[in-house]
């Protein structure tokens, strides 16, 4: 029978503030406190399964389903591209370079030059609030809108009926180019819109990831021949390094869809998961009521999901960093991520404790179909878990 390891992210799912935490002037975020006690938020799976029981989080069950810990981030960063890297094996002593003032005047210049259309804005911006304040801006006089965040990104907003997507897409393709060395931005996103004003981002967002420095947990199952297969934006975070199948989702809901149609197929290897909306949508736009019905519905697949597990199939949810939407800030936030891992022949109600980094995930997958680890990082706790 074809082993199957599917390791879900829900992005953003944080458990609570990291030792580190005031590094990065996040003290006090915890995700999951922020969404839990509201009325949107029922997850009845999730607490079977011990999500609750989790160190630090508080009103476990007595029995839990599955085996559970609380990772620790040991990268130094708090964005998509190092806790994903992070998670698959790669850890980061250094962070990705971020533009709290706008990007260099030198940087700005030459993209200009290459894609033949002038820079407004320039400046950290709220994805939604950026277009209203910049878009009609844009669509008099065709210039690029490029922004930044909290996070290392480079954003180019266009509107599709001036810039369509494609051209779009070339244009991120020329600034990944370029920001490489020590502007080496973890991603530059394309991040169309659509509509009158106040105008109306689409679901053609793409993301050019810079490719990760060394071999991960995917490039090294592919070179097993193991089936590597993204859901989401895992394919742009890896800059498609490792993945032999990719599946582009437009929401959770789509993403949830793909992965349980997914598991219907014949496949031997890896279903890696990215569920963007609860940063994209919720986290960010500081909507606890949006981000704890998210939780719900996720929590509505996972039980039809496991109904339907195959013998040696092996279930892996965990997050990448946080983003609670309860502080006054709307970025990421340096949390602890969950851990649950499910399935027939893993034990049940083992407390793996507080796990010393995310990559301990890649090398329990790693081990799990027999690959060796070779230069990635983590400590496997897979004998620890198997019956």
């Amino acid at each position: 029978m074809a082993k199957r390891f599917f390791l879900i992210v829900l992005d953003s799912f944080g458990v609570g503030e990291l030792p580190d935490a005031h590094k990065w002037h996040d003290e006090g975020s915890n995700t999951l406190g922020a969404i839990r006690n509201h009325s949107n938020f029922n997850c009845p799976e999730l607490e079977r399964m011990g999500l609750f029981n989790i160190d630090g989080v508080g009103g476990g069950v007595n029995a839990p389903k599955a085996s559970y810990a609380r990772m620790s981030e040991k990268s130094m960063g708090k964005d998509t591209t190092i806790g994903h890297w992070e998670i698959a094996g790669i850890i980061s002593p250094d962070p990705l370079p971020v533009y709290p003032d706008g990007f260099p005047k030198e940087v700005i210049k030459e993209f200009e030059e290459k894609t033949g259309r002038k820079v407004i804005c320039n400046k950290p911006y709220s994805g939604t609030e950026v277009i209203k304040d910049y878009g009609r801006e844009h669509m008099r006089t065709g210039a690029l809108i490029v922004y930044t965040s909290a996070d290392s990104v480079f954003q180019i907003a266009a509107h599709e009926d001036i810039i369509p997507v494609q051209e779009l897409y070339k244009y991120c393709e020329i600034a990944r180019e370029m920001l490489v060395g020590k502007h080496g931005v973890g991603r530059v996103i394309a991040r169309p819109f659509n509509g009158e004003y106040p105008f109306t981002r689409t679901a053609n967002r793409h993301d050019f990831s810079l490719l990760p420095p060394a071999d991960t947990m995917p490039n090294l199952l592919r070179r097993a021949g193991y089936d590597t297969v993204s859901v989401g934006k895992i394919f742009d975070i890896f800059a498609g390094s490792g993945i032999s199948e990719s599946h582009r989702t437009t929401s959770n809901t789509h993403g949830m869809q793909v992965t349980k149609e997914l598991q219907s197929k014949d496949f031997s290897g890896l279903c890696f998961v990215n569920l963007v909306d609860f940063d994209m949508k919720y986290g960010h736009r500081n909507d606890v009521a949006g981000y704890a019905a998210a939780a719900t519905e996720f929590d509505g697949f996972l039980s039809k999901f496991i109904e339907d597990m195959k013998e040696e199939d092996v279930l892996l949810i965990t997050a990448d960093h946080g983003c609670d939407p309860a502080t006054p800030s709307t970025d990421h936030s340096r949390e602890y991520t969950p851990m649950l891992i499910y399935g027939n022949g893993v034990k049940s109600g083992v407390n793996l404790g507080t796990r010393s980094s995310f990559a301990d995930i890649s090398a329990t997958v790693l081990e799990y179909f027999g690959v060796a680890q070779g230069g990635t990082k983590g400590e496997s706790f897979l004998k620890e878990v198997l019956k």
